[in-house]
């Protein structure tokens, strides 16, 4: 693990009670193929990852039957990197973050954790055993991988400074939407801008979501209904003239897609 990985998306899992259902669905919806896992995964069953054209970027599990007792509905959660997983997770926990899972090591894959951020949105904090050159931050995601990551949460302005204070994250702009509030752009570093932040619309629970890209957003929508998912918001442009549009799986996972415009 190298500096340049902490407080990176490295990787992201869906937790669902179907993941075989789960799979037809993302392979169909963003194009992606399986990779099995040599070797049991997370939670001691089958695991199988999503894979770019780039690479895996992800997989998928059974939700753990803890999570459920907590009330966790099917969903996307994404590590980020840190340079020692117990000392992150030791100072999310005094900055007011709850413990889901205590770190746990895998073999050749790394060792990670699972919190709530103060205001209860899931992420990952993940140490892996190996890494790639570029800390896990390509000049644009290419196809299939994850471009963009987006909190909704009850309050931006703490909500960053946790995150900052935990990562390192800066503020990179803003956009005022109105009464939806601002929009706080954030990065690993100033120019660098991988997600935003804004305030969760009244009876939305606090979550980060991650917008997939594809080629196609509008044969990617098409096969969302054809698949048993559901368009919940969009196909809309976004500033900079991308498109994006969020859906719900048929498991009841939150997803949301990415199509640049060239």
């Amino acid at each position: 693990m190298t500096a340049m990985h902490h407080g990176r998306f490295l990787w992201f899992d869906l937790m669902t009670p179907d993941p075989a259902a789960a799979r037809a669905f993302y392979t169909r919806v963003v194009g992606w193929t399986l990779t099995p896992w040599e070797g049991p995964g997370p939670d001691g069953g089958a695991y199988e990852m999503f894979t770019s054209p780039l690479g895996p970027i992800g997989g998928s599990m059974v939700l753990p039957e803890g999570a459920r007792e907590m009330g966790a509905p099917p969903h996307w959660l994404g590590y980020l990197g840190a340079e020692d997983v117990d000392a992150t997770l030791a100072e999310a926990l005094a900055l007011g973050a709850r413990l889901l899972m205590p770190a746990i090591d895998m073999a050749e894959v790394g060792r990670f954790g699972v919190v709530a951020d103060p205001f209860g949105a899931f992420f990952g904090i993940f140490t892996p055993a190996s890494f790639s050159e570029d800390g896990g931050r390509p000049e644009m995601p290419g196809m299939g991988q994850f471009s963009w990551h987006e909190l909704m949460t009850g309050d931006v302005e703490a909500a960053f400074a946790f995150y900052a204070k935990l990562f390192g994250w800066v503020k990179t702009d803003a956009m005022d939407m109105g009464e939806m509030g601002v929009y706080q752009l954030f990065g690993p570093e100033p120019g660098k801008t991988v997600g935003g932040m804004m305030k969760a619309p009244e009876g939305m629970p606090p979550c980060w979501t991650y917008y997939a890209r594809v080629p196609d957003l509008d044969a990617a929508l098409a096969a969302v209904g054809e698949a048993g998912g559901q368009v919940v918001n969009g196909p809309m442009e976004v500033p900079g003239g991308d498109r994006v549009a969020q859906g719900i799986d048929p498991q009841g996972a939150f997803f949301a897609l990415h199509c640049t415009k060239s």
